[in-house]
């Protein structure tokens, strides 16, 4: 292989994992803006600087450094956990108040990352990660599924033009992998994204509208909206989501970590916390978004098993530059939300096969592993099935357990800490967790 060809390949496996990713990047900034009535000129300058401030926070993971950095081939985005709790402290409080408690958040995560960091272990062992993984895998699914149909709330879901398109995706993406090697195989989903795409404009499907408006250069700017404000409540809010986010980025990291063989030490765990507390402060201070780590794209380096963080790397400055330059950008909003969808399917299915793949060190003969398993899926698709189930709950609380793939982690940590470590009998409890170990 030339450096050429080297260079190209490394493009086109960073660009997949960008378009892997897109549409869950652009979707928060829209989804938040609309929802603040934000204008079209506002709601541009946050698309744009969302998109710079992702490759920023995955740079900030990929290059490991002494004190930031998970250094695996992680890709990051705007987390959707913090959509609700940005709406309406912006409601509330104000769009200033927002960026505030984002800073807030981020200075908390990157002094509380070294003590998070030691406990990982206690609070993740093999079943505790294994049944999150699998969860944020069997989470994610039905956005795979509406998606492949036009998406959710589209005029024309379900309508067999989508299921053409997106099953076309999917069945080219599976031909790849069946027919394929090598560096084809590794870029199936961009092919079969591709393909997609170019399908789609033959049969009227493609919006070059987004494109033509937009404009060719972005210039971010520190403190767009004005000088942020800290109020408590917003800040109490958004450290938890916080909380949350790290919890969600704990299990990506731990599944990556078994697909790239690298064992993780505490302090490789608090330095990408570290990262993503950096993040969120960088985030607030462009007021842009809180950052973690996307399921979607370890299903992606599971699926081609590429491993090396330099495809990181050169998807950390694509998102860079897509944020410098909007018209390059706008061209990924050409690709139908089908076409998304036929390839979302595949990888967060193979979110799921990590995830049971973590399950398999588990000890099935301990009826707690099974407890412990059962109950967290089950409350987790539960909430995720019916969102209203924690309706009525007060605002804060309903943080924590309205998200399906949060109210399931948080349950396979407190069991698991029931069954294993407050045990009356403490060697059964070290017995329990001898063959579930992961070496850090």
């Amino acid at each position: 292989m030339t450096n050429k060809n080297g260079g190209i390949h490394l493009f086109s496996l960073g660009l997949q994992h960008v378009l892997a990713m897109y549409a869950g990047a652009i979707v928060v900034p829209l989804v938040v803006g609309g929802a603040l009535n934000l204008s079209t000129q506002e709601l541009s300058y946050l698309v744009a600087i969302d998109l710079l401030t992702c490759g920023i926070a995955t740079l900030l993971q990929a290059f490991k450094t002494k004190y930031f950095g998970i250094g695996l081939p992680v890709i990051l985005g705007a987390s959707f956990v913090a959509v609700t709790p940005m709406i309406g402290i912006g409601k509330e409080y104000g769009i200033n108040a927002i960026y505030g408690s984002i800073i807030a958040a981020g200075i908390f995560i990157i002094l509380f990352a070294p003590l998070f960091g030691k406990i990982t272990r206690l609070l993740f062992p093999p079943v505790v990660t294994g049944t999150v993984v699998t969860l944020i895998g069997l989470s994610l699914i039905p956005v795979g599924i509406k998606n492949m149909a036009g998406g959710a709330g589209s005029p024309k879901f379900g309508d067999p033009e989508n299921l053409l398109l997106s099953f076309g995706v999917f069945l080219l993406i599976l031909f790849m992998n069946r027919f394929f090697t090598g560096f084809f195989r590794a870029i199936s989903v961009l092919i079969g994204i591709i393909a997609g795409t170019v399908a789609a404009a033959f049969m009227g499907g493609v919006d070059v509208k987004e494109v033509m408006q937009a404009s060719w250069i972005h210039s971010p700017k520190f403190l767009y909206f004005g000088t942020p404000t800290f109020e408590l409540v917003p800040i109490l809010t958004m450290t938890l989501v916080g909380i949350v986010i790290m919890i969600e980025s704990t299990g990506a990291f731990l599944a990556l970590s078994k697909i790239c063989g690298k064992d993780l030490s505490d302090q490789d765990l608090a330095r990408g916390y570290r990262a993503e507390g950096l993040a969120f402060i960088i985030g607030g201070c462009l007021n842009a978004f809180p950052y973690n780590t996307f399921a979607q794209n370890v299903g992606l380096v599971q699926l081609t098993n590429i491993k090396t963080r330099s495809v990181a790397i050169v998807a950390g400055f694509i998102l860079v530059t897509l944020g410098f330059i909007p018209k390059i950008a706008a061209f990924a909003t050409m690709i139908p939300t089908s076409v998304l969808g036929g390839a979302m399917v595949i990888m967060f299915g193979m979110v799921v096969s990590s995830g049971i793949k973590m399950l398999s060190t588990v000890d099935f003969q301990q009826q707690s592993n099974l407890l412990v398993i059962a109950c967290s899926i089950s409350l987790g698709l539960g909430s995720t099935v019916v969102p209203d189930l924690f309706a009525q709950l007060p605002p804060m609380l309903r943080i924590l357990f309205s998200d399906g793939i949060i109210t399931g982690s948080l349950t396979a940590i407190f069991l698991n800490l029931f069954f294993h470590h407050f045990s009356l009998k403490k060697s059964s409890a070290a017995e329990q967790l001898k063959p579930t170990t992961i070496k850090f």
